[in-house]
């Protein structure tokens, strides 16, 4: 993420999504929220979070018996950094091919579609980015 931080992995972004909902955890807390979605060994969930504060990805509170983990980066300075590299990479650059792409990729709503014409004027008028 910024910072010179690395980019997560799907299994990191996961743990991340977790922290950023729930707010500082411990991985008993972030482990019981994975393993609502598929199941996990609690001890992957450990390790994995234990090489994500090595890499810089999460913060740790060593103060407790059990500690507590939160995000190095708030979830929306994330997002952008994880675009940025996304549109850089994948996209050449070109934020009109990740644009055009995301939209045909997903089943956007009416009311997404309505806010992401308020985000385009916002821009065009020099406004919100």
């Amino acid at each position: 993420m910024s910072r010179c931080l690395p980019s997560p992995t799907d299994a990191e972004v996961a743990i991340l999504r977790v922290l950023w909902d729930r707010g500082p955890s411990t991985v008993r807390e972030v482990h019981e929220e994975l393993e609502r979605a598929q199941p996990v060994r609690y001890t992957t969930t450990l390790k994995q979070m234990q090489v994500m504060h090595e890499k810089g990805l999460v913060e740790r509170d060593d103060s407790r018996w059990a500690h507590v983990y939160r995000p190095a980066l708030p979830e929306d300075k994330a997002l952008r950094r994880l675009t940025g590299d996304l549109l850089d990479r994948v996209f050449g650059g070109s934020a009109e091919k990740l644009v055009m792409h995301a939209l045909h990729a997903g089943n956007v709503t009416p009311q997404e579609l309505a806010r992401i014409r308020e985000l385009l004027d916002n821009l065009q008028k020099g406004g919100e980015r």
